[in-house]
């Protein structure tokens, strides 16, 4: 038989297959050897098949599985733009930059103005309004839902106001329909970050379709992952070129990475102080970054994407069991409970540790990753504590009492899809071995 390309191709991928399947087999879960992650990669040979497909072409920027990529999850989220970046983080950052753009005319943010947003959550939330001279205002979350305290946004409102900053934490939806028109009624820019919430509703509308602007991530412990990559959405042309322009150098040019001359115009412009003709593809019209997603991860994506709804439905299934494994131990901990009309695609099971429980945060954290069950904190706490932000201004309203307790008290465990009801029952019955390692805890009565 003739070797063609196709063929050979075909070979590879089906050894990639039986490589896949042999790693597999070796995945079993052993009770007290084998570590319970908060978060991973979950896959088949599907994702190793394309990433190697990708590979062979050694297409090593941007190409045709990105291009993919983005039409797939402005499909999922029925957004009209997605433009595929480095990390969340990024993702942020260029929804933030994109706002400062001379091409929003009256509504571009000036270095001074004031953004609002949460102190608890992840850092690269809150860098890009200081990285771009704004000034980041500060309200408190709610205990339980860990979401920002809609009822303070309108008393964090002054004349400088001119965006707000929503992340939906560990999945959970805010209030995001309320925001919304809070925004609305103010002329405020509304970013989402939906980093921890892909395939969360609220209203029954997906977040991440609310704001002017949405962010995603792809990092490993997220809900689908690339390896590292994000993601940013909007429904708004202009602002869609200004991403663009932000993520690719800055530069005006809009043709994608191999293509030339997408405008027709590419010898015919006169911008800025430059000569009438001056190629376009090297016209910058801000200053910006290069913060692309590379053809290798998107290749991977666009198979992770499609396993999304399998996804949601084992983190809903993780989510459920454990809560009602923990419901009997309600007297020491403070459950999760979901936003008032919302479905989270939760990221992650938060615990925060009641006042007067006869233990503390730190020691039962401890004894559970003694049983190898790992444990994170809700991000950087309150971020106005960190020694990073010691010199930096950060505007408060009102206190930030919600914001300290979770610094002090709560923890989250994994219901990624890796997880399996085999492990949840060993996480359950780690949480009964501590209870009852003091017999104080079962002995005092319930004050209720």
């Amino acid at each position: 038989m003739m070797r063609t390309e196709a063929t050979i191709k075909d070979e590879i991928f089906d050894r990639v297959k039986e490589l896949c399947a042999l790693k597999k087999d070796k995945q079993a879960f052993a009770p007290g050897k084998t570590k319970i992650a908060f978060a991973g990669r979950v896959y088949d040979e599907k994702e190793l098949v394309s990433l190697v497909d990708a590979s062979l072409e050694f297409w090593l920027t941007a190409g045709d599985y990105a291009t993919q990529f983005e039409s797939d999850l402005s499909n999922y989220l029925g957004m009209g733009h997605c433009l595929l970046t480095n990390s969340g983080s990024s993702a942020n950052l260029l929804a933030i930059s994109a706002l400062t753009s001379q091409k929003l005319a009256d509504r571009k943010l000036r270095r001074g103005d004031e953004v609002i947003t949460t102190a608890c959550g992840f850092p690269t939330t809150l860098n890009p309004i200081i990285q771009n001279g704004l000034i980041p205002v500060l309200v408190d979350i709610n205990i339980g839902t860990y979401d920002i305290q809609t009822e303070q946004i309108e008393n964090a409102i002054s004349s400088k106001t001119r965006a707000i900053v929503v992340a939906h934490t560990l999945g959970n939806p805010a209030e995001i329909d309320v925001i919304s028109e809070v925004a609305d009624d103010y002329n405020l820019w509304l970013i989402e970050d939906n980093c921890d919430a892909l395939g969360s509703k609220h209203h029954n509308q997906l977040t991440g379709t609310f704001g002017n602007i949405s962010t995603c991530s792809f990092y490993p412990a997220h809900h689908i992952t690339t390896g590292e990559g994000g993601a940013v959405f909007t429904d708004d042309q202009l602002l869609s070129r200004i991403i663009l322009s932000f993520r690719d150098w800055g530069r005006d040019c809009y043709c994608l990475p191999g293509h030339d001359n997408t405008c027709n115009r590419r010898f015919k412009w006169q911008l800025g102080d430059l000569p009438m003709g001056y190629d376009h593809k090297y016209t910058y019209s801000h200053i910006g970054y290069n913060l692309k997603m590379t053809d290798l991860q998107a290749a991977v994506g666009v198979e992770q994407l499609k396993k999304l709804p399998q996804f949601i439905d084992q983190r809903k299934r993780n989510f459920e069991q454990l809560l009602e494994g923990m419901k009997q131990y309600d007297r020491y901990f403070i459950l999760p409970e979901a936003t008032k009309n919302s479905t989270p695609n939760w990221f992650g099971f938060p615990l925060t540790v009641k006042d007067d429980a006869p233990f503390t945060r730190d020691s039962v954290v401890n004894f559970l990753e003694s049983k190898l069950i790992t444990t994170r904190m809700l991000f950087g706490g309150n971020l106005t504590k960190q020694p990073a932000y010691k010199d930096v201004r950060l505007d408060t309203v009102g206190n930030l009492h919600n914001t300290d307790l979770v610094m002090k008290n709560l923890f989250w465990i994994g219901i990624y899809p890796g997880i399996t009801k085999e492990m949840i029952l060993y996480i359950l019955e780690r949480f009964a071995d501590f209870i009852a390692s003091d017999a104080d805890f079962v002995a005092r009565p319930r004050s209720d």
